[in-house]
C-alpha cells in the first residue's frame, strides 16, 4: 500500500510550489532547504504571465507582493542596435527575496514541514528513499522524492550527475539598483561574452542580472572593473549602470553554471525547475518553467498516490514525457539563440532580419514561452 508522504529536496521556487500543490491535495509534504528565508538569489526575477492561472489555483495572490507589470521587451546586440516588441503574454517582475518567503509562509500554512538542513546522502532501496541530513543527522523515509535543488548543488555532486563532471565556463552576477528604468520593460542586452537582463521588481528596485563568459571575466580584478570594461561596451547597459546606484552591499555571484542537458529523472528522483534543465537567461523564462514543472510533477505524483498511475516506472515515464513535451524545444531554442548571439557577425545578421521583419520577434519569444497554464479543478 502506497503511503501519502512526499519528500522535496530544495525549497526554492520550484520546490515550494510543488509543496504547496501537493499539500493542497492532502498529501503530507516535507521540504529540506539549507537556507533560511528571506534570501536574495541570482535570478532574472521576471515571470511570464503564463503561470498566473496556476498560481491563482494554488490560492497565491501575487498582487499582494506589488510586482511590476511588464508588457514590453527591449533587445539589443553588443553594438547597441536595438529592437523592441510587445510581449505576447506579458509578465511581472518580483524579487526572489519576496516571492520565496511568500511561498514559504504559504507552504507552512498548508501544513508542510520545512527542515533547514543539508542533504548528506540519498539511498533508494525496496521501493523507498532513505535521506540523511547533515547537521541534525535526521533520517527521512519516503516513497517519492522530488529534486528541486537548483542550478548546481552538492546533491548533484553526491549523485555524480553527468553535467556536474563537465567544466562550465559561465558565471552569473546579480544585484538590485535604484535608478530610472521603465516599470513595464524587460531589457535583454548582449555584450561580448555574455548577456544581461534588466527589469524592475517591487519597491522600484531595478534587477540587473547577467551571464558572463568566465574566460573573459577572469582577466579583470573585480566585478566593477569587468562591468566598466566589458558589459558597459553595450551603450544601453553603460547608460543604465551610469544612472543607477547599487542597493546591495555587493553583487551576488554564482559560478560553474551549466546549460548541459540534464535528466528529468535520475536515481528515481523526479527533477523539477533548474535541477531538470536550465534555459539560457536571454530567453527570460526560467522562473515560469520552474513553476510549470512543479505543476506537472504534482499532478503525476497525486495520480500515483490515488492509483491512477499504477507503478513507479509508469510515473517516471509519464513525467519524462511531459517534461520533454513542455520544455525540450524551449531549451533547444535557448541554446540556439545563445550560439547566434555569441557570434557578432551572426547576431548582426539576425538583427537586420528582425528590423526588416519585426513580426518575427514575437514568434521567437513564443518559442521560449508556453501557453497560459490552466489546471482543471
Amino acid at each position: 500500500m502506497k503511503n501519502n508522504e512526499v519528500l522535496i529536496i530544495g525549497g526554492g521556487l520550484a520546490g515550494l510550489t510543488v509543496a504547496i500543490h501537493l499539500s493542497k491535495l492532502g498529501l503530507q509534504v516535507t521540504v529540506i532547504e539549507k537556507n533560511s528565508y528571506p534570501k536574495h538569489k541570482v535570478c532574472g526575477e521576471y515571470i511570464s504571465n503564463e503561470v498566473l492561472p496556476y498560481l491563482n489555483w494554488l490560492d497565491l495572490n501575487i498582487a499582494d507582493l506589488n510586482p511590476t507589470n511588464i508588457t514590453n521587451l527591449e533587445f539589443s546586440t553588443a553594438s547597441g542596435k536595438t529592437i523592441k516588441s510587445v510581449l505576447p503574454l506579458g509578465g511581472f517582475g518580483i524579487s526572489r527575496f519576496s516571492l520565496d518567503e511568500y511561498l514559504y509562509k504559504k507552504a507552512l500554512e498548508n501544513g508542510c514541514k520545512i527542515i533547514h538542513d543539508n542533504v548528506e546522502n540519498i539511498v533508494f532501496e525496496n521501493n523507498q528513499f532513505i535521506v540523511t541530513t547533515t547537521n541534525n543527522n535526521s533520517i527521512l523515509k519516503s516513497e517519492i522524492v522530488i529534486g528541486a535543488f537548483g542550478k548546481r548543488s552538492n546533491v548533484d555532486q553526491k549523485m555524480n550527475r553527468d553535467f556536474i563532471n563537465k567544466k562550465s565556463y559561465w558565471l552569473a552576477v546579480k544585484a538590485h539598483y535604484s535608478g530610472d528604468f521603465p516599470n513595464d520593460v524587460v531589457g535583454l542586452h548582449n555584450f561580448k561574452g555574455g548577456y544581461c537582463g534588466v527589469s524592475k521588481v517591487e519597491n522600484q528596485a531595478i534587477n540587473i542580472c547577467y551571464l558572463a563568459d568566465y574566460e573573459t571575466f577572469k582577466k579583470y580584478k573585480n566585478i566593477e572593473e569587468y562591468q566598466n570594461s566589458v558589459v558597459s561596451e553595450n551603450p544601453h547597459l553603460r547608460v543604465i549602470f551610469e544612472k543607477s546606484s547599487l542597493l546591495f552591499e555587493k553583487p551576488l555571484t554564482i559560478s560553474q553554471i551549466s546549460f548541459e542537458k540534464k535528466q528529468a529523472v535520475e536515481n528515481h528522483i523526479l527533477m523539477i525547475g533548474d535541477t531538470a534543465g536550465l534555459i539560457h537567461p536571454l530567453c527570460g523564462n526560467g522562473m515560469a518553467m520552474a513553476i510549470h514543472s512543479a505543476k506537472i510533477a504534482s499532478e503525476l505524483v497525486h495520480k500515483y498516490y490515488t492509483n491512477e498511475i499504477k507503478s513507479r516506472k509508469e510515473l517516471e515515464e509519464k513525467y519524462i514525457h511531459e517534461w520533454n513535451l513542455n520544455f525540450k524545444k524551449r531549451l533547444k531554442t535557448g541554446r540556439f539563440l545563445s550560439s547566434i548571439l555569441q557570434k557578432p557577425k551572426l547576431s548582426a545578421v539576425l538583427m537586420r532580419i528582425l528590423i526588416i521583419f519585426p513580426f518575427l520577434l514575437p514568434i521567437i519569444i513564443k518559442k521560449t514561452h508556453g501557453k497560459p497554464i490552466i489546471l482543471k479543478s
